[in-house]
């Protein structure tokens, strides 16, 4: 399976792209999208780069499906509301390209990546280019992006195993302690 996970920001937005087989994590490509207010655009104009970016990646790399981070409330509002509006346009973007799209918070991503909630973006960081075995470590963004669709892969291998063995049918909405999967 191949999992694009994206980490929504309205000034760079990062994309990770990772293959699947069985328990095995393969990386496939990551990279940022980057807006700034400072080349005179608006905020339309950034949301539509980012829109546009997302579809450019998922035509390029043909993922099955894909992964976007829930957004959490900041102390500053504006901030909260135009990061939201970012998600809002790359959630948009995913479903343009026929794309099911799952969600996790900051909080899942860095239990499945890292083993416990407070780790750090080093941490983090390290982790995703010692799962995924990269030569180096991917910057800040890509390797959040990377860790959202490792996370994906964890969580879709362990509902998959649950489903083998009940009968009781796992519910895809919450599905995973707060994520959401459509």
């Amino acid at each position: 399976m191949r999992i694009l996970g994206i980490d929504p920001g309205l000034q760079c937005t990062g994309f990770g792209v990772i293959d699947t087989e069985g328990a095995s994590m393969h990386y496939v490509a990551s990279g940022t999208i980057q807006t700034s207010p400072k080349d005179g655009a608006l905020l339309p104009e950034r949301l539509k780069v980012l829109f546009d970016g997302i579809g450019e990646v998922a035509r390029r790399y043909q993922p099955e499906v894909s992964v976007c981070e829930i957004v959490f409330v900041n102390v500053n509002p504006q901030a909260t509301l135009l990061l939201g509006q970012a998600r809002g346009c790359c959630l948009t973007a995913l479903v343009a390209q026929g794309l099911p799209v799952a969600e996790y918070t900051a909080l899942q991503l860095k239990k499945a990546v890292a083993g416990h909630g407070r780790a750090t973006k080093p941490q983090i960081q390290e982790m995703v280019r010692r799962l995924l075995q990269l030569p180096g470590l991917p910057g800040k963004d890509a390797a959040d992006a990377l860790g959202l669709a490792i996370t994906h892969a964890q969580v879709s291998r362990t509902t998959a195993a649950i489903n083998r063995v009940t009968s009781l049918q796992a519910r895809t909405h919450a599905a995973y302690k707060g994520g959401r999967h459509y």
